[in-house]
């Protein structure tokens, strides 16, 4: 059963939700990470709705909690950089191999950078996505400084007319100032050259409002524009996708479905909340 069903069922026809009802569904909506601030919105607003158009209504009140701005990545710029942010273990380097595969199958070319220096396995395992993709994958030494490796992909996809750039860093403690600020260092060297069109932070949909923490987080180190989730649920705890757009205006632009590298699908925003509901 969607996370909202039980809201329509309270509320359809000529009986009305029990503070009781009102309860127990504060309470479903804060365990599908939801969060307080959008919970508390979402059940003041759902309080005005009359019985007889109780779904409609409702998905009315989400979807205008929902990210206004564009969804779309940046037109390609020869290159436009894309550089891709997050906390370690959230698929990270997976998400960028998948975003290459998906931007190569739309007949864009593509140069990946492997700056995730400091985890040899990170980087051999992008070359490996590479190949398999067909894209080429930059990569420098053992230990190199990733603003370098950075560098050097925007200039190799600059000389080779590349449409994008597309930047993995290596996963860091949100907590961590100089960790932060080493992100806020690889987004300068790149622009001596070129602009970041794209800070595309991932999440793991399932850390609940952790997710929401890492988004402020990450945001103010290298004003992130948009988000990758995986492991989005919409009918479990999914409702962090809903509470990260409310609160910080931050459009999902991709989501991660599985482990494949043809998981991955453009956020859409109608099928997120059908999820809900059904």
């Amino acid at each position: 059963m969607g996370l909202f069903s039980r809201f329509v069922a309270k509320l359809k026809g000529e009986s009305t939700a029990s503070a009781l009802d009102w309860d127990e569904l504060t309470t479903e909506l804060l365990a599908a990470d939801l969060g307080p601030i959008l919970t508390e919105q979402v059940i003041a607003e759902a309080k005005k709705i009359k019985g007889d158009d109780a779904e409609s209504s409702l998905r009315d009140i989400l979807h205008s909690h929902l990210s206004k701005k564009a969804r779309e990545l940046a037109p390609p710029a020869s290159p436009s950089v894309i550089l891709v942010v997050g906390v370690n273990g959230v698929g990270k380097t997976t998400s960028v191999a998948k975003l290459a595969s998906y931007l190569h199958q739309a007949s864009h070319s593509v140069v990946l950078g492997a700056a995730d220096t400091f985890r040899a396995a990170a980087v051999d395992q992008l070359a490996t996505w590479g190949a398999r993709v067909g894209v080429e994958v930059i990569t420098g030494k053992d230990q190199s400084e990733p603003a370098s490796v950075a560098f050097d992909a925007v200039k190799r996809a600059t000389e080779l007319n590349r449409h994008y750039a597309i930047i993995d860093t290596a996963g860091r403690l949100h907590t961590k100032n100089d960790l932060m600020a080493e992100l806020g260092k690889i987004k300068r060297v790149i622009e001596k050259s070129v602009p970041v069109t794209e800070v595309l932070l991932v999440i793991d949909g399932t850390t609940g409002q952790n997710g929401l923490i890492q988004a402020k987080l990450f945001s103010e180190a290298v004003e992130v524009t948009g988000l990758i989730v995986t492991k989005l649920d919409g009918s479990a705890r999914g409702g962090v996708a809903l509470a990260i757009e409310s609160q910080l205006d931050l459009p999902i632009k991709f989501i991660g479905t599985g482990e494949g590298i043809e998981d991955f699908a453009p956020f859409d925003s109608a099928h997120y909340l059908d999820g809900l509901f059904s």
